[in-house]
């Protein structure tokens, strides 16, 4: 069976998934998501390409998936994983070009294939199970159900999560691993992220939370203990003044206010850390600096200024991260609807340095930027 006939085979509704990977390029497309949905009382297939910073979105009929499949597998991709309900296949391409396609009856048990368009979120904290940490932050009810009025939170707790969950990779399981979060406050997130890195994955951690607010510190404290979190800690104190670790595997700063964002972020690149995930929150610093007459037309307007000095700050912020040998990506914490401060900067060190120190630069330059994060870890 060739590559053309096996997606021939699998294109109907008893596709499960499929995956695309081990891309030959890391430019443009480096992974696809398939899965097949029911659009106006007809059979498409959901594509999801990846590339290092975004995601894309098509629906295509049988043929037509089968076909840009078939030219992507062909192409650009070196292996398939295609889940069936009782078939598992795998697309192998070696260097050489030599094609092996291996069929196996589907040994998973899968959940129930659904072909809405918009499939029901499986959580990684799931909905129905009570988790002690939950129901005192008042999230959770005692039987599991999620507070009404805090769904919201509840969907941004299991976000982040999956925002971990994709760098699980860099975090070595063979040794305790150092985690800070910078500006913790209430720690709905800390906990979720002890909760998952420990308690379902079993990773060796120590994870410091740091915040100015001693009350909620001491609350903090107290719940960890409640818990039998036992390397979990809670400590009040300045980001830009802490100097309690040598080293961190990983830092978390979400909504530390204006510069706070930027003290972390360098914090971070000094201690070497393998990971950062930062949601910036506001961005003044640069409101107050930008100049630029191209720009005039709508910088005129406070509304648009205030958001395009928040966008050009966390570009900004990203273009030295990379220039200090991080792979960074800027990606969508939260839908929109629930707060325009829905910007993460996902960081992974992978010791190579960006090219583009020059045109960020020339972009400082033309704006007029002299911002904390340029002093702070200035470009080589």
């Amino acid at each position: 069976m060739t590559i053309q006939e096996t997606f021939q085979h699998c294109m109907t509704s008893a596709l499960y998934d499929a995956v695309l990977s081990n891309a030959l390029s890391k430019d443009g497309i480096i992974k696809l998501k398939v899965r097949p949905i029911i659009l106006q009382k007809q059979l498409y297939f959901q594509i999801e390409e990846y590339t290092q910073k975004q995601v894309f979105h098509k629906n295509l009929e049988a043929a037509q998936a089968c076909n840009y499949l078939t030219e992507q597998m062909t192409e650009r991709f070196r292996q398939a994983q295609i889940q069936t309900t009782n078939k598992q296949i795998t697309i192998l391409i070696s260097k050489k070009g030599k094609v092996t396609i291996k069929t196996k009856k589907q040994t998973n048990k899968l959940p129930d294939l659904s072909l809405t368009h918009n499939r029901q979120k499986n959580y990684i904290i799931e909905e129905g199970t009570p988790v002690p940490f939950l129901i005192d932050l008042g999230v959770m009810k005692t039987d599991g159900s999620i507070v009404r009025t805090k769904y919201d939170k509840f969907r941004q707790i299991n976000r982040f999560l999956e925002f971990i969950e994709d760098i699980l990779p860099q975090l070595d399981k063979t040794k305790q691993q150092t985690i800070i979060d910078f500006g913790c406050g209430k720690s709905y997130l800390t906990f979720a992220m002890y909760y998952y890195l420990k308690i379902l994955k079993g990773y060796s951690i120590r994870i410091i939370g740091l915040d100015l607010k001693k009350d909620v510190i001491l609350h903090c404290n107290k719940l960890a203990h409640q818990y039998g979190y036992t390397d979990l800690t809670f400590l009040c104190g300045d980001i830009a003044d802490y100097k309690g670790v040598d080293h961190v595997d990983m830092v978390v700063t979400l909504h530390a206010c204006d510069t706070a964002t930027d003290y972390a972020l360098a914090k971070a690149v000094n201690w070497g850390a393998k990971v950062i995930l930062s949601v910036p929150c506001c961005q003044h610093e640069l409101n107050k600096q930008i100049q630029c007459e191209v720009l005039n037309p709508a910088l005129q307007y406070g509304l648009i200024k205030e958001r395009l000095s928040a966008l050009f700050t966390d570009s900004i912020r990203a273009g030295h991260l990379e220039a200090y040998g991080y792979q960074t990506q800027l990606l969508e914490f939260i839908d929109m609807e629930h707060t325009p401060k829905n910007i993460l900067i996902r960081a992974v060190y992978e010791q190579k340095s960006s090219s583009n120190t020059k045109q960020l630069q020339e972009m400082e330059q033309l704006l007029h930027a002299d911002l904390t994060i340029s002093k702070l870890l200035p470009l080589k």
